[in-house]
């Protein structure tokens, strides 16, 4: 049914921009945080560390004013842990607390909802070095307490959580939950055991999340990459369905089922690496299933069963041939989108909030202080395109959030790799003057909000 806008987005839907703390925030040792794993990542010759970002801990009133003047319904963030527990246990530390308060009630009175990450990759550091991460079960007990917490603060001001991100990731990068994998008896069993520890704080933190919160909504999340067989061969059709199982399946199924999938259970056993279940594991996952869907959505790639040689967790996965990628190598595939919210939604018949979407780019302003950024614009418009399509065929998708709001550093440390509607003035190294300056696609997703998405064309 067409709402008032005459299209298939329904009212009410969340438009907006998704970040890390860590990405955006700066003040990395300021009103008490302790340090995390970020800060103690390596820095890598001629690209940025984390320490400043690009302020927002000290300028967010000013970045908010700009999102009111987008549109923006939604903004989602993550809570640094180790700015509300700096060890990761111990004393609570109530100028981290009051910082999020503070955000918080910003958002809300410029009519923004805060959409919350529990954890984004950001472990404190001290339980990395005390319990080599998640692989230990007291580090999910301490992640609950920290749940707990920030739940029973916030708990009239944020109603919509999500507990890891990208927790699809884990199996595949364990040192994003503070794990060192090197030197284990089987390097695999400890990977599919931290994947089982994060499955086990997922559904705590769901469970807490209902108790404390009032109406609060709960996701699983994973990156969604979409993926295709390389050939109309029957072997990379069902190389494709295996790979698939492994980086999606396996993680909405345990969030929306509540129980590990058989083709899963068969596998780990019969490599005997079944991950260790203490008693009650089973009907906790059961118990406390998700409220609603999340997904990063960049890219897609194809599935070749020819290139499958057993050295890898999740085999056979290839560039696309005919699609076009970015300067970093990510294939362009808005109707990968279309692909993977269809399967979700036949498979699971769960509310989908996109929660990450967009096009990083090398830029600089031009003699007019803007950035025209019309390969954003179209990027972002055949996506919204294709997510419409399947609203229409009757997929539930209530938000969609665009990566970076301003320009934030990388995950991985690059300054130069621009998301944002607003160009945020510094350079790896330099930090100039970190003034905002809106691009090109500022206007057109201020308007693509303001009509529900309904006009969609860059002029």
């Amino acid at each position: 049914m067409e709402n008032k806008h005459g299209n298939v987005i329904p009212d009410g839907f969340f438009w907006g921009g998704a970040v890390t703390s860590f990405q955006t925030e700066g003040a990395w040792n300021e009103d008490g945080k302790g340090p995390s794993i970020v800060d103690a990542r390596p820095v890598k010759e001629g690209q940025s560390d984390w320490k400043v970002a690009v302020d927002f801990y000290h300028r967010y009133k000013e970045d908010i004013a700009l999102f009111k003047e987008l549109g923006f319904t939604a903004y989602r963030t993550s809570i640094s842990w180790s700015r509300i527990f700096p060890d990761g246990e111990g004393e609570v530390n109530e100028k981290g607390l009051q910082f999020y308060d503070d955000l918080f009630d910003e958002l809300l009175a410029n009519g923004i909802q805060p959409i919350v990450t529990l954890y984004h990759f950001d472990l404190p550091l001290a339980l990395a070095e005390k319990y080599n991460g998640f692989a230990s079960r007291k580090v999910v007990e301490l992640f609950h307490t920290y749940a707990r917490t920030v739940f029973t603060r916030y708990r009239n001001k944020v109603k919509y959580w999500l507990t890891f991100n990208e927790q699809n990731l884990v199996v595949t990068n364990p040192q994003f939950w503070g794990v060192k994998t090197e030197g284990a008896e089987n390097e695999e069993a400890l990977r599919y055991q931290v994947t089982h520890n994060a499955f086990i704080a997922h559904a705590k933190a769901v469970q807490s999340l209902h108790e404390l919160v009032p109406g609060g909504q709960m996701a699983g999340m994973v990156t969604y990459m979409a993926t295709y067989p390389n050939t109309c061969k029957p072997e990379d059709a069902i190389a494709n369905m295996k790979a698939k199982e492994l980086l999606i399946d396996f993680y909405f199924d345990v969030f929306s089922h509540g129980e590990y999938p058989t083709y899963v259970t068969r596998n780990l056993k019969r490599k005997g690496i079944m991950p260790v279940f203490e008693d009650g594991d089973a009907e906790l996952l059961k118990a406390n299933t998700v409220d609603y869907l999340s997904i990063s959505y960049y890219q897609s790639q194809t599935v070749s069963a020819e290139i499958i040689n057993g050295s890898h967790l999740i085999e056979g996965v290839t560039p696309n041939p005919h699609l076009k990628a970015n300067e970093w190598g990510w294939s362009i595939d808005p109707i990968g989108l279309r692909v993977a919210l269809k399967d979700m939604h036949a498979r699971y018949r769960l509310p989908i909030f996109i929660t990450e979407n967009g096009i990083g780019v090398r830029e600089e302003l031009n003699e007019t202080n803007t950035v025209v950024d019309d390969y954003r614009i179209q990027y972002l418009s055949e996506h919204i395109k294709q997510m419409k399509l399947a609203i229409e065929e009757g997929v539930d998708v209530f938000g969609y959030l665009t990566w970076g709001s301003t320009d934030l550093i990388s995950s991985g440390g690059q300054f130069e790799k621009r998301y944002g509607f607003i160009y945020v003035n510094r350079g790896e190294t330099d930090l100039r003057d970190l003034r905002r300056y809106k691009k090109k696609s500022f206007d057109w997703y201020k308007r693509v909000i303001a009509t529900n998405g309904a006009e969609l064309d860059f002029k």
